[in-house]
């Protein structure tokens, strides 16, 4: 596909965001949006909201805001779903994540009280440690998975939308190898028909969205959109998918620090990370299962960001080690303590101690907002299968198969710079520079 046949369509009615997992992180990028859209509070963590982008050369003094420059979903056309295994409305649920203050969410209360979760796809085998009464029932995962798309054809019916948008914001599931089902769409669905046990609730909702031609966003480290099946599936349904994993607390501060090193070639020999979280999902990564697939997520970061094999002396020998720490007191203000051994000019060493405590839900919910809209834009702008541009939402970011992720914060925001002023039909920037110097000539 070339520029010349990339055409933005507009976003023209109202745009549905279905969530599965209507807990701590969904209610609060809710109860944000409608609290933005009274003019209670400001957006802030939102590039789709607050972001701009630079137009042109720098001598041009040329930018814009990004919801200015491309034809983004607007906030008041957004409308809210999804499915839980509790059947709490929004407000309940916002009330029990005590992560928004009592006064806020009573601003919006109406509003919040109208979203009540559909039945959830719920599998003991994936979650461990938590169980509600709110789940659907069906002799098979293909049956589980019609009743999804079902509740999505229902659902843009009954709010009248004109578009539909699917973000992950459920717990972490127990990590499963995969299985050579995973490999094929028709090996998948017949998976789904023979109720095969490694197929997980985040494998159902993404199969289901794909098929109703409805991007999907995996927020999770849960082995979902990265099977080859559900991309195969996506390209062949022409659907946008992105993950894995949202990028907030103290893997974001590693995308942001490690770098800086490598840029500097300080060397490093360790890198040791503990949490504490007191929240539902906190309650789930008590489980060693679960935490596997979060402490996969994590601890490849930093490997690909070092890249050991080219540099060796610097970083072939670097312990690094993950914790997180169920502490029910915290609640969802979750605590991250990083201590980074690195050393220096012959060999000198020295220390990096980082004390991050963060609110999860509040690092989260802009990301659900910018990758709705986001994903929203790469569906009416034909960007089918993988959206690599999006990769500084994620931990995991998903890439074509012979790609490495590439996890530098800086060159992740380049990337989606300047797939926006594709979009839009401006020049890439690749702040080279050196046409003001009269070194390269125009």
């Amino acid at each position: 596909m070339t520029r010349t046949q990339i055409k933005v369509e507009k976003p023209v009615g109202k745009l549905g965001v279905l969530m599965p997992g209507m807990g701590a992180v969904a209610t609060t990028f809710i109860a944000g949006v409608e609290a933005v859209k009274k003019g209670i509070a400001e957006p802030v963590g939102s590039l789709t909201q607050m972001g701009h982008l630079r137009l042109g050369k720098r001598s041009e003094n040329r930018t814009s805001m990004i919801k200015d420059f491309i034809p983004l979903a607007d906030l008041n056309s957004l409308v809210f779903g999804g499915w839980d295994i509790f059947p709490d409305n929004a407000f309940e649920s916002a009330s029990k994540a005590k992560v928004l203050e009592k006064e806020l969410i009573e601003q919006i209360r109406p509003e919040l009280e109208a979203i009540k979760p559909m039945p959830a796809v719920f599998d003991p085998k994936f979650i461990t440690l938590i169980k509600g009464p709110h789940v659907k029932k069906g002799p098979t995962k293909m049956d589980l998975a019609n009743q999804l798309r079902e509740d999505i054809r229902n659902f843009k019916n009954a709010n009248k939308c004109e578009r539909l948008v699917v973000v992950w914001c459920a717990s972490t599931e127990v990590y499963t190898e995969l299985s050579p089902y995973h490999d094929s769409i028709a090996g998948f669905e017949k998976a789904l028909e023979d109720n095969e046990p490694n197929i997980a609730p985040s494998q159902i909702y993404a199969y289901a969205a794909i098929k109703e031609r409805v991007p999907f966003a995996n927020g999770s480290p849960n082995r979902c959109v990265d099977i080859k099946a559900l991309q195969d599936l996506a390209r062949e349904m022409k659907v946008a998918i992105a993950g894995s994993d949202y990028k907030t607390g103290q893997t974001l501060m590693k995308t942001i620090l490690a770098p800086g090193l490598k840029s500097r070639l300080l060397g490093m020999s360790g890198w040791f990370s503990t949490n504490i979280l007191g929240n539902r999902d906190g309650e789930v990564l008590a489980d060693p299962g679960s935490f596997k697939s979060k402490e996969v997520s994590k601890l490849s970061v930093l490997e690909q960001i070092l890249d050991p094999e080219t540099y060796p002396t610097l970083y072939g020998d670097v312990h690094h080690q993950v914790h997180i720490n169920y502490y029910p007191p915290r609640g969802d203000n979750k605590e991250g303590w990083d201590n980074i051994d690195i050393f220096g000019w012959l060999g000198y060493p020295m220390q990096i101690k980082v004390n991050f405590l963060c609110r999860d839900s509040i690092l989260a919910a802009p990301i659900v907002l910018d990758l709705a809209i986001f994903m929203d834009l790469a569906q009416r702008s034909n960007l089918y299968g993988i959206q690599e541009w999006l990769s500084c939402y994620f931990k995991s970011p998903l890439t074509a198969p012979e790609l490495k992720p590439e996890h530098d914060l800086q060159v992740q925001m380049l990337k989606l710079h300047n797939t926006l002023r594709f979009l839009g039909g401006e020049e890439l920037i690749n702040h080279l520079g050196l046409t003001y110097y009269g070194i390269v000539e125009e």
